[in-house]
C-alpha cells in the first residue's frame, strides 16, 4: 500500500472530521435536540435503504470493477439504484409514515447512484477520485445549508434535507461525466451471469453491514419509544462524534481494501493489515483522548444547553469507538478476499445482544443505558473479528505501535505537503 495514498486518505478524512464536527455543531444549534432527533432517523431510515442499494452498488462494484468492464456493471447499479430508491421509501411509507418521506427518495435514489460511481472509482484503485468526492459531499453540503437556509429564508429542519439532495445531485452529475468519459456506450451489456456474481457478492457482504447498521442504530428507535424524540437527538450527538472519529479506520479499510483486491500476494496483503490496524487504532486513541479532555462545560456551550450529557455519552462510547476502529480494518480485509461468513457472526452476535439487553436496560436507565449497550455490544463484536484474524497469523503488541521509521515516514510526508 502506497504511504503517499494513506497519508492523502488520512488528510482528507481530517477535513471531513471538521466539517462534520461543523455541520454537526451548526445543526445542533439551529434546530435543537428536537430537530436532531428528526435529522438522526431519517438518516438513520436513509442508511437502512442503502443497504438494499447496496447490494449492487457498494463493495460489489468495488469488487468486480478489475474483474469486469465498466459497460458490464455499471448499467445494473443504475437501474438497481432507481429502483430500490423508490420502492424501499414507498414500503417505508405504509407503516412508518413520515413528513419527510418526498426527501427520503429523493435522498436515497441519488445517493444510491453516487455510490456506485465513487465504488467503482475505488475499485479502479482512484482514491484520488474517492477522496474527493467523499470530501465534497460534506463541503457541498454546508454550502447550500447556507445558500437556503440565509439565502432562500427557509430556516425549518427541511434545510437540511434539501441541500442534501442538491449535494447529492451535483455529485453524482460531476462523478458520471468522469465515468463515462472512459466508456463505450455501444459495449453496454446485460449478462444473466454478471447479474448473478454481482448480487451474490453484494447480497452477502450488505447482510454483515446491515446487521452491524441495526447494531449501531437500534438504540436510536428504542430511545424514541420508551423516552420520546428528544433523547434521540441528545444521543445522536455522541454517535456522531463517533462516526467522525471512524473516518479516519473507514478510509484506511477502503484504501487496504481497493489494494488487497488487486494483490494476489496473502502475507503482503496481512502485512499491510497490521499496518493499516496501527494507524488506525493511534489516531483513534488520540481523537478519544482529546476528546474526553473537553470539559463538559464546553460541550454545551457549543452545542446548546439540551446537550450537556455529550461527554458523558463520549465517556461510555469511547470503548466501543476504538474497538469498531480496529475491527474495521479487519473486517475490509476478509471482504478483500471474499470471507463473509465471520463478518455476518460477528454482527449477528453483536445484533443479539442490543436487542436483548434495549429491552431491559434503556427503560430504566434510557441515554446512559443505550450508551453502555452500545459500547459493550461494539467491543463482544469487535473481539471475534480479532480473534478470527489473528488465527490466521500471529500476534504481536507492536501491531499496534508504530515503529520509529514508520512515524518519521509519515512526519517527513506530512511536513513535505
Amino acid at each position: 500500500m502506497k504511504q503517499k495514498t494513506i497519508l492523502k486518505t488520512l488528510v482528507s478524512r481530517f477535513l471531513i472530521l471538521i466539517l462534520n464536527f461543523g455541520l454537526v455543531v451548526y445543526s445542533a444549534n439551529r434546530w435543537g435536540s428536537e430537530g436532531k432527533g428528526i435529522i438522526s432517523i431519517v438518516i438513520a431510515d436513509l442508511t437502512i435503504i442503502s443497504f438494499f442499494a447496496n447490494i449492487f452498488v457498494g463493495s460489489s462494484m468495488s469488487y468486480f470493477a478489475s474483474k469486469y468492464k465498466t459497460e458490464e456493471i455499471l448499467p445494473f447499479a443504475y437501474l438497481w439504484s432507481v429502483a430500490m430508491g423508490i420502492s424501499v421509501p414507498l414500503i417505508f411509507s405504509f407503516n412508518h409514515a413520515s413528513e419527510y418521506s418526498r426527501y427520503l427518495m429523493a435522498l436515497s435514489v441519488l445517493s444510491s447512484l453516487l455510490a456506485a460511481n465513487v465504488n467503482l472509482f475505488v475499485g479502479q484503485q482512484n482514491m484520488k477520485m474517492f477522496n474527493l468526492y467523499t470530501v465534497l459531499q460534506q463541503v457541498i453540503h454546508i454550502v447550500f445549508i447556507i445558500i437556503i437556509v440565509y439565502a432562500v429564508k427557509i430556516t425549518s429542519v427541511n434545510a437540511y434535507f434539501m441541500a442534501q439532495i442538491c449535494c447529492f445531485g451535483i455529485l453524482f452529475l460531476m462523478s458520471t461525466f468522469q465515468v463515462l468519459k472512459y466508456c463505450n456506450l455501444k459495449q453496454i451489456s446485460f449478462s444473466g451471469k454478471t447479474v448473478g456474481r454481482l448480487f451474490n457478492y453484494g447480497w452477502k457482504i450488505q447482510l454483515s453491514t446491515f446487521l452491524q447498521f441495526l447494531n449501531n442504530r437500534l438504540s436510536f428507535y428504542f430511545l424514541e419509544y420508551f423516552r420520546g424524540i428528544i433523547s434521540v437527538g441528545i444521543f445522536s450527538v455522541g454517535i456522531a462524534f463517533s462516526e467522525a472519529i471512524w473516518t479516519v479506520s473507514r478510509s484506511l479499510s477502503v484504501v487496504l481494501y481497493a489494494d488487497v483486491l488487486n494483490n494476489k500476494n496473502s502475507d503482503e496483503a496481512i502485512e499491510k493489515t497490521k499496518v493499516s490496524l496501527r494507524v488506525s487504532f493511534l489516531v483513534t486513541l488520540l481523537f478519544i483522548t482529546i476528546m474526553l479532555m473537553i470539559p463538559a462545560k464546553l460541550y454545551s456551550l457549543v452545542f446548546g444547553k439540551d446537550f450537556s450529557q455529550t461527554k458523558e455519552i463520549v465517556l461510555y462510547l469511547s470503548p466501543g469507538i476504538l474497538a469498531i476502529a480496529v475491527s474495521n480494518i479487519i473486517g475490509y480485509y476478509f471482504a478483500g478476499i471474499n470471507k463473509l461468513r465471520i463478518l455476518n457472526v460477528k454482527s449477528v452476535i453483536g445484533l443479539v445482544f442490543t436487542v436483548i439487553s434495549s429491552v431491559f436496560v434503556i427503560p430504566k436507565w434510557g441515554i446512559r443505558g443505550a450508551c453502555i449497550i452500545t459500547s459493550a455490544s461494539y467491543c463482544l463484536s469487535s473481539a471475534l473479528l480479532f480473534w478470527r484474524f489473528y488465527q490466521i497469523t500471529e500476534f504481536h503488541i507492536h501491531d499496534f505501535i508504530l515503529s520509529r521509521v514508520e512515524m518519521n515516514l509519515l512526519l517527513k510526508k506530512f511536513l513535505r505537503r
